[in-house]
């Protein structure tokens, strides 16, 4: 019999991404039912699919092969008792399978000898031709020999692993892997929701569990009222999913909905990425996280005895890793905080007050367009955040990244592009060397005008100001709207 799969645990259970499966059913290469697939249709479009060859089944493989310590068995496996709990839902699954099917057995056997009794006394043909129909249709059924349907025995497999939860009123889906708290999860996924400290205290990330059950994981000192709890709220910071679930949760549609927050890091490290342009990587406590959308940027500041200087850049990592901020800075004469920088003033472990976030260099994470990203130097940096925000969130589109140099060693992380454009289906970029931002603009947006059609595609444009503004231009004489333009100045 064939089973109804969510995209995302589809998805999982072939190594492929959400995305690629949400285009075959764009081509109406597979039927979709209520957001749901079915592993027969499945199995037409992966008719080679197998246990061994789903991306679960190998980060399981990986854990015995390598086995690289508690950090990772955590990431992937979820601890004793919720394995347990997991394994007896399932079992009182089966158990009640096997009720059914007894009975259906009990009803069939007792039909039988209704037949045969029937046969015996009136000597009917008609009675005992549809006895031995009864015979011969047990007898098939009792010896069918077909295989098993390979995507629900993987999907049995995979539901002990993690745990699907549906979002209310957003629809968004997403999985609960391994020992991650429900929070924690929805920002893997590339979801916004509202929290705060994301260690129990704040109570902001309290949600409510339509359907389900959660386990806590972790200490709280955030006390929810009798009627909450009655309403069936929890702290997804501080519980994971035992079950699949359906959550009532708020969560971030602009930046609007982002509060500003002041922050104390602490320095993780200060490494060049090319002669110059340095990455700082800075990490907050574990009480007090900053909350962002990708592409926005925030307010850096060093206070002390014998130095106060500060500067404003744009974020270059994900959200989803909310404890661990990255920075591109470029060598400035101008800019006192890069000029410190440079100089050695900042140093591991030292603190540095955030301010923010700020900015509406934000993906506009509801349209079905196609993505282009169009940077220059280090407006790499906002749209890296936007291009790991669009992968963990798994959007439809197709992603496409055009980006110009005007100094040699301008494409300090093309490694990192590459990675992506192996790993992504739907990543591809190009790169373009010019002798200053004007003349890159022009280029950029020829690149992009050379590719075809503009009207499926939302692009995003990020540089100095004489780039955005000749990139701009060229692409509205193309026939691109303006509600397809997001733009940003560094």
């Amino acid at each position: 019999m064939s089973l109804p799969l969510t995209l995302s645990r589809a998805a999982q259970l072939l190594g492929v991404t959400r995305a690629v499966l949400q285009k075959h059913i764009a081509a109406g290469e597979l039927p979709s039912h209520d957001g749901a697939v079915l592993t027969e249709d499945l199995q037409k479009l992966y008719p080679d699919v197998r246990l061994e060859d789903s991306g679960a089944f190998e980060r399981i493989t990986q854990i015995k092969e390598q086995a690289f310590g508690r950090r990772v068995r955590e990431r992937i496996l979820p601890n004793q008792e919720i394995l347990a709990q997991r394994l007896a839902a399932q079992s009182e699954e089966l158990e009640e399978v096997r009720r059914t099917l007894a009975h259906y057995h009990d009803l069939i056997e007792a039909l039988r000898e209704r037949i045969e009794h029937m046969s015996g006394a009136s000597a009917d043909e008609q009675v005992a031709d549809l006895g031995r129909f009864l015979d011969d249709g047990l007898a098939s059924v009792l010896g069918d020999e077909t295989p098993p349907d390979t995507l629900a025995v993987m999907d049995d497999m995979l539901r002990v692993m993690s745990a699907h939860v549906t979002v209310k009123p957003s629809g968004n889906e997403f999985l609960v892997e391994g020992n991650e708290t429900v929070l924690q999860a929805a920002l893997r996924a590339g979801l916004a929701p509202s929290y705060g400290c994301g260690n129990g205290n704040c109570g902001l990330c309290k949600a409510r569990v339509i359907a389900g059950q959660t386990k806590q994981v972790h200490n709280t000192d955030y006390p929810l009222s009798a009627s909450e709890r009655a309403q069936g709220y929890t702290l997804l910071c501080s519980h994971t999913a035992v079950s699949d679930l359906v959550i009532e949760m708020l969560e971030a549609k602009s930046p609007d909905d982002i509060p500003q927050q002041e922050i104390v890091a602490k320095v993780k490290s200060v490494a060049p990425l090319n002669a110059d342009i340095m990455l700082l990587h800075l990490q907050t406590p574990r009480t007090n996280r900053l909350r962002f959308l990708a592409g926005q940027r925030v307010t850096l500041n060093v206070t002390g005895s014998t130095a106060n200087f500060r500067g404003e850049y744009a974020i270059a990592s994900c959200p989803c890793d909310d404890r661990n901020l990255l920075f591109h800075i470029r060598r400035d004469d101008d800019d006192e905080f890069a000029r410190r920088l440079f100089a050695g003033a900042v140093k591991a472990n030292d603190p540095v007050s955030l301010f923010g976030p700020f900015g509406d260099f934000v993906l506009k994470k509801d349209s079905p367009n196609d993505l282009v990203f169009v940077a220059c130097d280090t407006g790499f940096a906002p749209v890296k955040s936007l291009i790991e925000h669009a992968v963990a969130s798994d959007l439809p589109g197709l992603q496409r990244l055009v980006w110009a140099a005007t100094q040699p060693g301008g494409h300090y992380l093309e490694n990192q592009c590459r990675a992506w454009a192996d790993a992504l289906e739907t990543f591809s970029y190009a790169t373009l060397t010019a002798a200053d931002p004007a003349t890159a603009g022009v280029e950029a947006a020829k690149r992009v005008l050379d590719e075809g059609e503009l009207a499926q595609r939302d692009v995003y444009i990020v540089g100095p100001v004489e780039f955005v503004s000749a990139v701009e231009h060229a692409l509205k004489a193309g026939g691109l709207a303006e509600r397809q333009l997001v733009v940003e100045v560094v």
